[in-house]
């Protein structure tokens, strides 16, 4: 018997998984010591687009990103604000070049980032819904 079919049928198997997930809603999450228990979009655009630096509760908030054009990072500035990353890069570019800083820690990959969070109680961050912890504490669900 050829292993041809079930190399074939694997590599469908893993199509549709990848498929799966890209389609899983991506969680906004802060440490579980956050006090901070729910946020809106329009406050999460605000974090993250560098609007506010702080939670509603005026404590300080570190958004956590992923590096580079990671798909998670795509998918959640496309959900969330609707503009593709490039768009958002051009918005930060912007506003580096008139002297404004951006606030948010880059990490390479979703563990690092949950680490970060995990460690700092005032980080913001998103991940797949998939990899919530109970260390950490959900905020807001993105493409639900």
């Amino acid at each position: 018997m050829s292993k041809f079919p079930h190399a074939l049928a694997m590599l469908i198997l893993t199509l549709l998984s990848a498929s799966v997930l890209a389609q899983e809603p991506l969680a906004v999450v802060v440490n579980k010591a956050n006090p901070v228990s729910k946020l809106s979009r329009s406050e999460l655009i605000d974090l993250f687009m560098g609007k506010y630096v702080a939670f509603p509760d005026d404590s300080k908030a570190i958004p956590v990103e992923l590096k580079g054009e990671h798909k998670i990072k795509v998918d959640f500035y496309q959900n969330l604000v609707g503009m593709p990353l490039s768009r958002v890069n051009a918005y930060w570019s912007r506003l580096r070049f008139t002297g404004r800083k951006r606030a948010a820690v880059f990490q390479p990959n979703e563990n690092d980032l949950i680490a970060f969070i995990i460690a700092n109680k005032q980080a913001i961050g998103y991940v797949p819904q998939s990899l919530i912890t109970t260390d950490l504490k959900v905020v807001y669900i993105l493409n639900e």
